[in-house]
Parts: structure tokens; sequence; C-alpha cells
């Protein structure tokens, strides 16, 4: 096997030299995206998306632009977002628009019935990180998602019904991110998605695939007779589909903002939907749907050679294992590795072992528990954790380390469940704001419930369904008011002067993670472009197996990798990637290829 190079000479964490990929690596480079591309998408409106965990993907060209950008899962946010845009809105504005129209026609990944994390990078440098994230109601409790045995319940006995559902935080997130930032009037950016969902939209590919393969759907009759036709097939590839009830819904929320969806009627209908459900009823109240509030915490930071980079802190664990692997990583010569090597997956794939070991261990609401969240990313907690990294064999499953500020506690292992239901839009204006949201509602359409035309979370199993471990309450047990942990990472990345260089973030659970980190690399180290980087093939580590992307040329490694000590599994790895890259007073846009979205500018 190849040498693993590393950086030779005492250069500093914002001193190493950036190295151009070699002229082999460009040519790997291109091999590798060559053997992945599909035939073009015949309907360049409304893309053919890839058929799910099969490797194959759709021809996605690069997007250039001088003023303004927005990349996001669908055509339609992004057409919505780009409008606001040539109408002088700002990319708050714009990130509005788009996200309710992905609540008309991305029904399954994100919308009022969810929450998310924002990242504002304004003009003038300042950057704030918006907690949209779901609260457990007054009647959650530690054991929540335990049967009356004792056992753990499986994933989709606590995931479907009333009991999974979190207070939704999306829309007073947005709300507080317009009062600080926004241009247009709060109403005006509601009237795509109400033109959308009154008038109705062709049943794309890929939801027309997931509603096909779903099992739980059925389960609730109002999703039911939206969902599928009246022999009860999945609605088809083409077929309109209009949501007149969301439409009324939007309606009242541009008229009345967030209280007329926290307080009052709407509300109402969201604590009784939940309350009586005939399946794992929940306990939500009109009180714990008022009592939402959205913070504004602080980003979380760190150098990486001569960049900044910057995410989301707790209660996601996607900005801090995100920093943490690329810290890991910082002394080792990746730009000369390049990518799709079995080196390259290898260090990579240690680094989040140990940033996944940590994770499990650390992170939970920060509310309610100590967070080491400034020791998790120290430089000198990163060398000495960086020496475990072994050039020559994997280490196998990492320990969490030691890092200051940290507590006893222990913490229940994540599922690694998801992938379907959450969106990413990034977005820059003409006057250089950058935003970077990710938005939930959980699994693929969430708990399955619909209350008025949207989709209610089931984002309560993102917290520990063990609630202790060797007789300690694990730091993301349920509480009340609680913040479930998550891995969403929405990052934007600066120069040495400030100035943004790139946004980007991914859907995908707990393989977020994985999915941003080898994006940042692609284009960091390796100098790709944004829509190139989008589109490497994907691989993780969650501190167990190297999964990598089924049907993907990184298959071929697999005994270079088993070699090295890894257990390697070929596992579908859809992400939904959408980035923006700065330079040189141009925007440079990047659509994940597995799915149906699309990067627009002028």
């Amino acid at each position: 096997m190849p040498n693993i190079r590393t950086y030779a000479g005492p250069f500093s964490r914002t001193e190493k030299p950036v190295r151009r990929p070699t002229l082999a690596s460009i040519a790997g480079i291109a091999l590798l995206l060559a053997s992945c591309a599909a035939a073009p998408a015949s309907s360049p409106s409304y893309p053919q998306a890839a058929p799910e965990g099969l490797g194959a993907r759709r021809s996605v060209e690069a997007t250039h632009a001088s003023r303004h950008m927005v990349a996001a899962a669908n055509p339609h946010a992004v057409k919505a977002g780009l409008s606001i845009l040539q109408a002088g809105g700002s990319a708050i504005d714009a990130t509005i628009a788009a996200q309710m129209v992905l609540n008309v026609v991305e029904p399954q990944s994100s919308g009022i019935g969810g929450g998310g994390f924002l990242l504002h990078l304004a003009s003038g440098g300042q950057i704030e990180a918006f907690d949209g994230r779901e609260t457990a109601p007054a009647s959650a409790r530690p054991d929540m998602h335990l049967r009356p045995d004792g056992t753990k319940k499986k994933f989709f006995e606590a995931a479907i019904g009333g009991n999974a559902v979190g207070v939704p935080g999306l829309l007073s997130m947005l709300h507080m991110a317009h009062a600080r930032h926004g241009r247009l009037p709060w109403a005006a950016l509601f009237q795509p998605a109400i033109t959308l969902a009154e008038d109705g939209f062709p049943v794309s590919p890929r939801l027309h695939r997931l509603i096909a393969a779903d099992k739980h759907l059925k389960t609730f009759p109002d999703t039911a007779a939206f969902f599928y036709g009246p022999d009860g097939s999945a609605l088809p590839i083409g077929a309109t589909l209009r949501n007149p009830p969301l439409a009324r819904t939007l309606s009242a929320i541009a008229q009345g903002g967030p209280d007329a969806f926290y307080k009052g009627p709407i509300a109402t209908d969201i604590a009784a939907t939940i309350r009586n459900a005939p399946v794992n009823p929940g306990g939500m109240t009109i009180a714990d749907m008022a009592a939402y509030r959205t913070i504004v915490r602080d980003p979380i930071c760190a150098p990486y050679r001569v960049w900044v980079v910057c995410g989301m802190g707790a209660p996601s664990s996607g900005g801090i294992a995100t920093l943490q692997i690329l810290g890991l990583l910082e002394g080792f010569d990746l730009a000369g590795i390049g990518p799709g090597s079995a080196e390259a997956v290898h260090l990579i794939a240690e680094a989040s072992r140990l940033a996944f070991a940590d994770r499990a261990l650390y992170v939970a609401d920060p509310d309610f528990t100590q967070v080491p969240q400034s020791g998790l990313i120290d430089p000198t907690y990163i060398s000495g954790r960086a020496k475990l990294i072994s050039l020559t064999a994997s280490m196998g499953e990492a320990k969490p380390g030691d890092p200051q500020g940290r507590t006893s506690r222990a913490n229940g292992l994540d599922r690694g469940e998801g992938g379907n239901s959450t969106t990413h839009i990034s977005i820059v204006d003409s006057d250089g704001n950058v935003v970077s949201m990710t938005t939930s509602i959980e699994n693929a359409f969430g708990s399955r419930m619909m209350v008025r035309g949207f989709l209610l979370n089931n984002q309560l199993t993102d917290f520990a369904f063990s609630p202790t471990q060797e007789g300690k309450t694990v730091a993301n047990a349920a509480a009340p008011g609680k913040r479930p942990r998550s891995s969403m990472a929405p990052t934007i990345v600066r120069d040495a002067a400030g100035k943004p260089v790139l946004a980007i973030g991914s859907p995908g659970g707990s393989r977020i993670i994985a999915y941003v980190v080898k994006t940042l690399i692609g284009v960091l180290d390796w100098e790709l472009d944004m829509q190139t980087a989008v589109s490497l093939p994907n691989f993780a580590n969650r501190n167990g197996a190297t999964e990598i992307e089924e049907g993907s040329p990184l298959e071929r490694l697999t005994l270079d990798l088993e070699a090295l000590g890894h257990q390697v599994r070929a596992v579908p790895m859809t992400s939904g990637l959408h980035g923006i890259r700065l330079h040189d007073g141009g925007l440079e846009g990047g659509a994940d290829p597995r799915r149906e979205g699309e990067a627009r500018g002028e």
C-alpha cells in the first residue's frame, strides 16, 4: 500500500501549505465521477432523481453566478428563493420562501411540523447560529421509549404516532431570523408556497418511490388519503398533488405570524392530534406549543489550515464532530493523497471514529447537561487524539477521550437511522449575506400524522432509548423542554480575512457529518469545484464498520481497507448536499446528483 504522507516541518495550524492535486489525482477524480454518472435528466425543470441506494445518479452541471444564488433540494424551492432575491429580498427572505415551498413539494423531509438549525453570516462579518430544534413536551420522561417490561422499543414502535412528536421549532426560528435580517414583508415570502399548494405540482419520481416504499403511511386515514389513490396505490409520477389545507395554514401564518401556529386553532389541532393518536398517543398540550422559544447560540468555529470553519454547536453534534474530524486530519497531507484512494478513506474514517466516540458520550442539550464543547475542539486535545491514528492499521472501535470540562455521564449510542427526512438550503444574496440551513422532521414522513396539510415530526426518537447506563442517567435522555441531540451540520467556511468561502450542509441522519466532511475536504484540500466535491462518492465511519456508498467506485477499495483492519460495508448513502462556493467575486453552486435539487443564480 502506498505510504500515507504527513506534512514535514513545524507548521502551525494556520501555516500549513495548501497543495494542489497532482495530475494523477485529477485524472482519478475524472474517472471516479465518470463511473458514477447516469444519463442526463430528461426534464431539466424537474430532474429524475436517483433510485434510493442504488448508486445511480443523474447528471448535474456546475452552476456559476455573479450576484446571488440558491442551492436547495427541489427546483420549485430554488425558483421561489431566486424570485425573492430578484425582488430585492435578503438571503433570509429567500430561505423562508424556499423552505415553505419544500414543505409543499418535499413533505417527507421537512416543514412547519419540524425544526432545524440555521447559520447566518452577515456581509459585515457577524455570524449567528439559530437553534430551532424541537423541544420535548412537559409530559416527556427518560423512559418514554421503553416498553412496560423495561426493554427498548424498536425504532418504528416509537416513531409512529403522537408520543414521538416534539414541539416544532421551524417557524419560530425563521421568524426570529426574519426579524433580524429580513427585508421583504413576512407575508410575501409565503405566497409562492401558497400558490403551489393551491394549484398543485407534479409528483416527482423520488416522492413517488418514497410513498410506495413506506410501510407506515397508511396507519392514519388522513395521511393515507393524501398520499395514495382510492385503490390504495401510491400517487403516480406526474400526478398533480394539491394541498388546499396547507395553503390555508400557510395563509394564516403569513397574516398572523408564528402566533397563528403556536397559539389558537392550529396549536389546538396539533395537540389534539397528538393526544388522541390511535397509535402511541402523546401528552403535548397547547401550553407546550405556546412555550416554544428559538435560541440564538454562538456558532462553534475552529481553524482548518488557512480557513475558519463554523458550524452549529450543541444540541447538534454536527458542528462539533465536523470540526473534530478536520482538526484530527490537519497533520496529514490530504491534498497529496487525493480523493478516491484507500489512504484517504482510511484516514478520514479513523478520525471519524474518534469524533463519534466523543459524540456518543458528551453531546446533548447544553441547557440540560454540561457539554465540553470547547474542550472537544481544543487544539491540545485534538493533537493528543490524533496520535491514535495509525497510518497502517485501523484502531477498531475508538474510546471517548478526556476533554477539559467533561462530565462523568454516559450517553446512549445512535441508531444512525434516517436520511430521507431532512433537507438543506444554501443561499447567498447580492449583498454577500450567507445562509446555511438544515431542517428536518426526522424519519421520512415523520410520525406519519398530518394536521392541516402538514406532517408532524418524530424527533423525540432522537433521545436515547436507554435512559441509563451503568446506573447513571445518560446525557441525551428525554426530559420536559429538552432538545434531542441532532447530527445536522449546516456549515459556513471563511478565509483568514473573514470573507465567506463556502456554505454547505446535507440530510442523512448521523451520516450527515461524513457527507459534509467529505465535501469540505473536496473543496479545501483537493481544490475541486463545488459540484465535483458534492458528487464524490460517499463513505462514513460512525465508530463501527467503514461504510462505502453502494454501487460506487469506492467498492473497489474493499480489499485494501480490509487489509488495514476495517470492517467494510457497502450501504445506500443518499446524501442531499447543497452548497455554494464563493471565490473571486463569483459564486459556484453544487447540487447532489443523488436527489432532485439544483443550484441556480444570476
